[in-house]
């Protein structure tokens, strides 16, 4: 299921992990060149995606909202 990108927090490895208009949490590694997301390595890139759509495998699997506070 789709969902909108509404914030980001960094976790315990320092990774950039996307909040999701659902309460679910995605994490948006920039790893090349499995994952090439070089948009997350800056706080202008970032915020050029808050909106953007990711697929939530958490929906699909009616998961529960994430809480990392």
């Amino acid at each position: 299921m789709k969902q909108r990108i509404t914030a980001y927090h960094q976790d315990e490895l320092n990774d950039w992990v996307a909040e999701l208009e659902c309460g679910h949490f995605q994490h948006v590694r920039h790893n090349p060149p499995w994952i090439n997301r070089p948009w997350v390595t800056t706080q202008k890139g970032r915020e050029s995606k808050l909106g953007e759509l990711l697929d939530c495998i958490k929906c699909d699997r009616g998961a529960a909202k994430d809480n990392y506070k």
